[in-house]
């Protein structure tokens, strides 16, 4: 397996990449090799540094840098020996079999979506949220950012793709599927809300159980809960701050609350397109990209992203 990273994204790289490679390495003894797509002027001496070294590692030159402050589309144009552009045409062509950056998120949106692809079939890939739940189950909240005006038809299918990630990521056997609204009964919410409930509850694809709130995302309630991507990225950013907020008030040890800490997952998975693409936090420190390779293996090692391309073919 070939896992590109890119070292220059995040607010501490490449220093906390260059932390997070040697930590993956020193504990993972594997057949991963690891290119490391960054500045050589800058990487090359971080890893002499902190002494990492390994026949699985590899350094790729990229000597520009897409800013937080970017338009995506045009950085990646204007941008073509970037970290990020890079990467994505060693993945589209095949050298790394998975990609993962803390950088821009909108390059990496644009790059998995016009440089991957879609799957065919897939209306709009999402990207999905790890939720620890109160039970000490964990479940996924889709879409978180990705797409913050959505159409039925494509909560319709974040459904399916939860589910899938659920199932074949996660270990959850026909995991339930909640719509999140401002209420359980049907027929409650807006618009959207309304005319995703009777998609959701007619697919036989995946197990439905209703209507779920706010208060539930963080419970068993559901394992897959569904939404826009507007509502979802403020869930999930809430449900950040619960973490914060508990280590600044002496809890930050705490069995649950260390499981809100987003270093714990890496990054965020783009579900729905042709390869692995994960998009980590731009404040990413060593743990959350040692995370993120490990997340990458998992998705090859599964065969996730095969698996939903035979899913929406079949």
């Amino acid at each position: 397996m070939n896992i590109g990273i890119d070292m220059m994204g995040g607010d501490f790289a490449p220093l906390e990449a260059v932390k997070g490679v040697k930590s993956y390495l020193a504990i993972h003894n594997t057949n991963v090799n690891l290119y490391c797509i960054g500045d050589e002027a800058l990487v090359k001496p971080l890893l002499e540094e902190h002494q990492v070294t390994s026949p699985n590692l590899h350094l790729v030159h990229a000597p520009q840098i897409i800013g937080y402050n970017e338009h995506p589309a045009k950085a990646l144009k204007e941008k073509p020996q970037s970290s990020i552009a890079i990467g994505f045409q060693l993945l589209a062509e095949g050298k790394i079999d998975a990609f993962m950056s803390a950088g821009n998120t909108g390059a990496m949106l644009v790059g998995a979506m016009f440089t991957i692809k879609a799957i065919p079939g897939v209306l709009r890939p999402t990207i999905g949220a790890t939720m620890p739940k109160s039970d000490g189950s964990t479940g996924i909240l889709v879409d978180v950012g990705l797409n913050a005006d959505c159409k039925p038809e494509q909560l319709n299918q974040f459904a399916i793709l939860g589910s899938l990630y659920a199932s074949i990521m996660m270990g959850v056997k026909n995991p339930t599927v909640g719509l999140l609204n401002i209420g359980e009964e049907e027929g409650k919410g807006n618009a959207l809300a309304q005319a995703t409930y009777p998609l959701l509850q007619q697919n036989k694809q995946i197990h439905f159980i209703g209507n779920i709130e706010g208060r539930d995302i963080l419970t068993p309630k559901a394992n897959v809960t569904v939404c826009d991507g507007f509502t979802g990225n403020i869930a999930l950013k809430l449900a950040e701050s619960l973490h914060t907020i508990a280590a600044a008030r002496g809890h930050g040890e705490d069995a649950y609350f260390k499981r809100l800490h987003f270093e714990n997952y890496g990054g965020l998975p783009v579900l729905g397109v042709a390869k692995p693409v994960i998009i980590s936090h731009g404040i990413s420190t060593a743990t959350a990209f040692h995370n993120s390779v490990a997340l990458a293996v998992q998705m090859l090692e599964t065969g996730f992203c095969n698996k939903i391309a035979e899913n929406f073919t079949a």
